[in-house]
């Protein structure tokens, strides 16, 4: 069987949690941080989970080896 190609900016965006799930990170660190709360920065800093059943699919599909 051929091997598929990893999305690489996929690869860098998402991660896999010990029990299976798809964490990902809120956008908006980057620049124009002098403006934003310490309280929004460090809400920033969480992981949250990919829920939405479409998404879930296509980030498999993008990044097929990803890893825990």
């Amino acid at each position: 069987m051929p091997k598929i190609k990893t999305h690489k900016t996929a690869q860098k965006r998402f991660k896999i949690s010990g029990t299976g799930k798809i964490l990902r990170t809120k956008g908006g660190k980057s620049h124009l941080r002098r403006k934003k709360a310490a309280r929004v920065l460090r809400a920033l800093d969480k992981t949250f989970e990919v829920t939405t059943r479409g998404e879930k699919k296509r980030i498999s599909r993008l990044a097929p080896y990803l890893k825990p």
